[in-house]
């Protein structure tokens, strides 16, 4: 149904339990795609052991090159990006599978709600580590977490077509490790057509939150904020705000943002930032 597209640098543990909660809590049978980046810690070894689809590069190549890479195995009419330390909560894909239905078409970008321990969508602990992680305490709560459809999502999990996955490039490579790359991706479905943006309520996952960035062996960020400025000619902070409508509930496609003289004055704004942003 779905190819889940999973980037994964030296995190074996989570990318197990991962893996696990997409074949324990799925109604359909996904297909699931790995891209390896060093996998010094025994994932190369683990996935092909296991017979799992997966692509390879004996050094960390980047979050966005790795997403492009693994999304050229795929061979569904679906990508989904997920992080290897989330867990997917029971019929995740039920909720999913439901909206693509009732849209009916190509244009639309659809993620998740996440839930974690200390910020999320829903906060809630089941612990912050694969070592204090309670499963049993997630599994007889999480259908109880209320939230709502919300408005301008750029968070993963994320899915959309092939088609819209292909026609923007997927990923772009110069967000490279990854920061600011999911605004990136927004943007450019939005000069495509894309007005559905939403985040469902009950499409949860459990995210332990960045394990990989919180890491203590040399993994460095970008400064995505400057690039996407400098690319787009606004902030990240401009584009959830007038575009995406981001935190905010769901009311259905969106619109151009209203051109009223806050929108001028913040736009001003972020021309004189992109002069001096080097």
């Amino acid at each position: 149904m779905f190819s889940i597209i999973i980037p994964s640098f030296n995190n074996l543990n989570y990318l197990i339990l991962c893996l696990r909660s997409i074949n324990d809590n799925s109604l359909k049978k996904h297909e699931i795609i790995v891209h390896v980046n060093e996998g010094s810690d025994g994932t190369i070894e683990y996935v092909r052991k296991n017979n799992i689809k997966h692509s390879f590069s004996n050094k960390n190549i980047g979050l966005c090159t790795s997403i492009n890479t693994a999304a050229r195995l795929s061979t569904t009419e679906y990508i989904l990006y997920a992080h290897d330390d989330m867990y997917f909560c029971p019929r995740w894909d039920v909720h999913l599978i439901n909206e693509v239905n009732k849209i009916g078409h190509n244009n639309f970008y659809l993620s998740g709600t996440m839930i974690e321990p200390n910020s999320g969508h829903i906060i809630f602990d089941c612990g912050d580590s694969i070592e204090t992680f309670n499963e049993k305490k997630l599994l007889l709560n999480y259908n109880n977490l209320n939230f709502y459809d919300h408005q301008g999502t750029h968070f993963a999990p994320h899915l959309v077509t092939k088609v819209m996955w292909n026609k923007v490039g997927g990923f772009s490579e110069e967000f490279n490790p990854g920061i600011a790359s999911d605004p990136d991706f927004n943007m450019k479905l939005w000069k495509q057509g894309v007005r559905i943006f939403k985040g469902l309520a009950n499409f949860k996952v459990y995210h332990f939150g960045s394990i990989t960035t919180r890491k203590k062996y040399g993994f460095k960020q970008n400064r995505g904020d400057k690039t996407f400025l400098k690319k787009w000619g606004i902030t990240i902070k401009f584009f959830k705000k007038h575009y995406m409508k981001s935190k905010t509930k769901y009311l259905g496609p969106l619109n151009e943002p209203k051109l009223t003289l806050n929108y001028f004055f913040e736009l001003i704004i972020c021309k004189i930032r992109k002069i001096f942003t080097f």
